[in-house]
């Protein structure tokens, strides 16, 4: 199919969806209440003898899902179905994706392992998805583009299933789609009154390690974040692909942003970071997500960073040397594996300078922790405290005091979030205080 013929499927389909909205609009009653977020497209064919999600039970479709998950897993293969249907059908949609479907491919199935899990908590589910949906529109998706990923759910769903394949579970995946599509374009279109995403020029390059960077971006009007989240970003080498940063400083008046990057791999947005990117290039940034820093609490904090987790935990402690609750006391516990990266120690121990509510606890695998331990001697309560060298991170922070009244924020590599959750949940610290933002592997 040649470009023209792709570009007025396009603009058919675009015009098909404004006219439905229009019709509904014009033959639906004024509303007495504010008027609820547009259905999502009906699927290809007509009526199937759903509803999209009006009375949808969770709970009874999660069941059925579960009973015959086996006749669709492995996720990995539905998934190439899925997206190979819906480039063959329509192919004006591969542009709106990145050269490389890897990552894309493992999101989406991460995705549909959450949905599945939570689909019995609809309220918490709708929440995320509606979060989900702001963070799309980044990405040029719109709710008609929801009508042909439907459309190839369904093929992939048959596909897979073979001749063991029935309409109760197809019914049950649409059901469970139209859900998560009416709570992203809510999510969506409650976000239009800000930018679907932010331009920001690159002001300061720094490598701190042959492999980390920490790049100064600022962005031509206001980004609203909050110290403790994340935004995603994309670089022009790499178009639609996006990977999640944390912001590693507190909002700043100059709307200049701080990024810590370490590559973890050849290609990919954060090598490119790292490694090609100069003052003056240009960047996009994602809108702001993450509830890392829990807020108007006045309970004593403890952070946990390890490798680049470091950013949010920075950027908290900015935010807390402007407006921290009278009393509170901090402690920043930061893990690396050397002393050679602890690639940020000097700023830290400048900003904990004459702070005495704020203790910072460096822990690394070696010795060198100690000279880093004196080095920062001269900041006072800053840089000593509790120091014993080749202890793993959450055992250090676990033998360190009593955290069961505190409350915990953690960052940083998958594993060391886990092990820490765990030592400190074990220790008598409630789970409803202890933060982090998604891991990898969890939607």
């Amino acid at each position: 199919m040649d470009t023209t013929s792709t570009t007025a499927e396009y603009d058919r389909l675009i015009a098909r969806h404004h006219a439905m909205r229009l019709r509904r609009q014009i033959l639906a009653p004024a509303p007495s209440f504010p008027a609820a977020p547009e259905d999502p497209p009906s699927p290809p064919g007509g009526a199937d003898g759903h509803d999209g999600c009006a009375g949808h039970d969770g709970a009874a479709d999660r069941r059925l899902i579960l009973r015959d998950l086996a006749l669709v897993t492995p996720f990995d293969e539905l998934i190439d179905h899925l997206y190979a249907c819906m480039f063959r059908r329509r192919p004006f949609l591969r542009a709106l994706f990145p050269e490389s479907m890897e990552f894309q491919q493992a999101h989406l199935e991460r995705m549909l392992e959450y949905l599945i899990e939570r689909l019995h908590r609809p309220d918490e589910l709708a929440g995320t998805l509606a979060r989900l949906g702001r963070d799309h529109r980044k990405l040029g998706v719109r709710p008609v583009h929801y009508e042909a990923f439907e459309e190839a759910l369904r093929e992939a769903i048959r596909y897979r299933a073979g001749a063991r394949w029935h309409a109760g579970l197809e019914a049950a995946w649409v059901r469970t789609l139209r859900f998560a599509v009416r709570s992203m374009v809510a999510g969506a279109e409650a976000a239009l009154p800000e930018p679907p995403y932010w331009h920001a020029t690159v002001v300061g390059h720094e490598r701190r390690r042959h492999d980390l960077a920490v790049l100064r971006v600022r962005t031509g009007e206001p980004y609203p974040y909050r110290a403790g989240q994340y935004g995603t970003v994309e670089h022009p080498a790499l178009p639609h692909t996006w990977r999640q940063y944390s912001m590693g400083c507190a909002p700043r008046a100059d709307n200049e942003l701080e990024f810590h990057v370490r590559r973890t791999g050849p290609g990919g947005v954060s090598a490119a970071l790292v490694g090609s990117t100069a003052v003056g290039d240009r960047l996009r940034l994602g809108p702001p997500r993450g509830t890392l820093m829990p807020e108007d609490d006045t309970r004593d904090l403890l952070l946990v960073a390890g490798g680049t987790g470091l950013a949010p935990m920075k950027a908290i402690v900015e935010r807390l040397v402007e407006h921290r609750p009278r009393g509170q006391r901090v402690h920043l516990f930061v893990g690396a594996r050397s002393r050679d990266e602890l690639y940020d120690w000097p700023a830290l121990a400048e900003l904990g300078l004459r702070k005495p509510w704020l203790e910072l606890v460096p822990v690394t695998g070696d010795a060198g922790a100690e000279d880093v331990r004196a080095e920062g001697a001269g900041a006072g309560n800053a840089a000593g405290g509790r120091y014993a060298p080749g202890w793993r991170l959450a055992e250090a922070v676990g033998r360190a005091a009593d955290w069961s009244e505190h409350r915990a924020c953690v960052s940083g590599p998958a594993g060391l979030v886990d092990e820490v959750r765990t030592r400190l949940a074990a220790a008598g610290l409630p789970a409803a205080r202890i933060h982090h933002d998604p891991l990898p592997g969890r939607f």
